[in-house]
């Protein structure tokens, strides 16, 4: 029987390869990862359309930070803050950034809108839970960014209503010269339920490294906790907010894998994060 030619592949089937391997990039990789799917593809249109709906994607999920114009500081890029696919609000700054993603750079920002920003009853909540969470992370993680986002009841006037609040953090250390990259991304959900005078929390930890010196080990572990504290004051619970996810990402209580990561993060990475001692207790996903 005569050997039949292999089947060219469509169009269609090239670009969803190409996305998935750009969508599944390590934790900083993606670029080079995009450089030698661009060569394969050998097709500027196809990797256009691959890159267009990839990078967007890459660049929420990961959670990537990049430096607003004037150095006025990061915005996160992240769905909490999603104006639209190319604009991304910073709150601490009340700024919103216009990003190019394929690129991963914010090439200007403008002020945000007023229907953009929360109340100025919820902008109290959400500015003292910022400088609390500032300061965690500033003990915690070295090459750390945090935002706080209103995620419902950004029109709150004042008490008599719920509402809630997204704590975002992303930290990375990219270290190619020494063959490896990681991330850490948390989110933290805060319910504000006044009836009950409760603040219901929901946390999704994830670290992500890849190790690539005389081979290739990725590692993408995730975990989820809940808990909850009383409704206080903007201060107070910001303080005890801070508190519970310090706790939550210090004493995280699955152990089923460890990994050493003090080369790929740092001696310096020495701090109340769990997988900054040197190894990381994580629940494999």
């Amino acid at each position: 029987m005569a050997d039949e030619e292999e089947a060219e592949l469509s169009e269609k089937q090239k670009k969803e390869i190409a996305k998935w391997f750009l969508l599944n990039s390590p934790p900083g990789e993606i670029q080079y990862v995009a450089k030698d799917v661009k060569a394969i593809l050998n097709d500027e249109e196809l990797y256009k359309e691959a890159a267009s709906e990839s990078f967007p994607l890459y660049n929420k999920s990961h959670m990537i930070s990049l430096e607003l114009p004037c150095r006025a500081g990061d915005v996160i890029i992240t769905s909490y803050g999603e104006i639209n696919e190319n604009e991304y609000l910073d709150p601490r700054t009340a700024q919103v950034a216009i990003v190019d993603h394929i690129k991963q750079v914010c090439t200007e920002a403008r002020p945000a809108l007023d229907e953009e920003l929360p109340s100025p009853y919820i902008e109290e909540f959400r500015c003292a839970l910022d400088a609390e969470i500032l300061k965690y992370i500033g003990e915690a993680y070295p090459k750390g960014v945090c935002s706080v986002y209103c995620g419902k009841g950004k029109d709150v006037e004042g008490p008599g209503s719920d509402f809630e609040l997204v704590v975002v953090i992303s930290a990375t250390r990219h270290s190619p010269q020494n063959f490896c990259n990681g991330s850490w991304r948390s989110v933290w959900t805060i319910e504000f339920k006044d009836e009950i005078q409760i603040l219901e929390f929901s946390g999704k930890l994830q670290v992500g490294a890849h190790y690539f010196e005389e081979g290739n080990v990725q590692l993408d572990a995730k975990h989820e906790c809940k808990d909850s504290t009383v409704f206080q004051s903007p201060e107070d619970s910001a303080i005890s907010i801070a508190n519970i996810i310090r706790h939550h990402e210090t004493e995280h209580p699955i152990q089923t894998c460890r990994i050493p990561l003090s080369r790929i993060f740092g001696e310096s990475f020495l701090s109340p994060a769990p997988y900054f001692h040197g190894t990381t207790p994580c629940n494999s996903a």
